[in-house]
């Protein structure tokens, strides 16, 4: 134990609040070493707690997801793997990114509207929406 790496020390490392770190340990993904009641972190653990923050800032899981693909990570059981958990964030990632595609494209067409004008009244906007048909009389 004598590579230990302080909660304080990891937590400005990383970038998070220690109370973060905590409540990590809580939910049971991390597992300090204790000496004298503080926590400490060792290599596994760190790069544990980096693989988190990592899949929480640019992956977007939910804690939940991270805890079943990490425990997937420790076990190594076909019903955990982490794979599916990756492999449904990546579709989900994929639909968004297609939404903000969609909705770029649009707002960009936006931009040619004229200026002066209402834009609901703009004929480019008008152009891409689809109207329901008015029911006969």
């Amino acid at each position: 134990m004598d590579d230990l790496v302080s909660i304080r020390c990891v937590a400005d490392h990383f970038e998070l609040p220690v109370s973060t770190l905590h409540y990590w340990e809580r939910r049971g993904l991390l597992t300090p070493h204790r000496r004298s009641g503080r926590r400490y972190y060792d290599a596994d653990q760190l790069y544990r707690i980096a693989l988190i923050r990592l899949w929480r800032v640019t992956g977007q899981l939910s804690l939940d997801e991270i805890a079943g693909a990490l425990s997937g990570v420790a076990t190594r059981t076909p019903a955990d793997d982490w794979r599916e958990t990756v492999t449904a964030r990546i579709a989900v990632i994929e639909d968004r990114l297609a939404q903000l595609d969609t909705a770029r494209r649009y707002l960009r067409g936006l931009l040619d509207c004229p200026r002066d004008g209402a834009l609901d009244r703009c004929e480019g906007f008008r152009a891409q929406v689809t109207l329901p048909a008015a029911e006969p009389r």
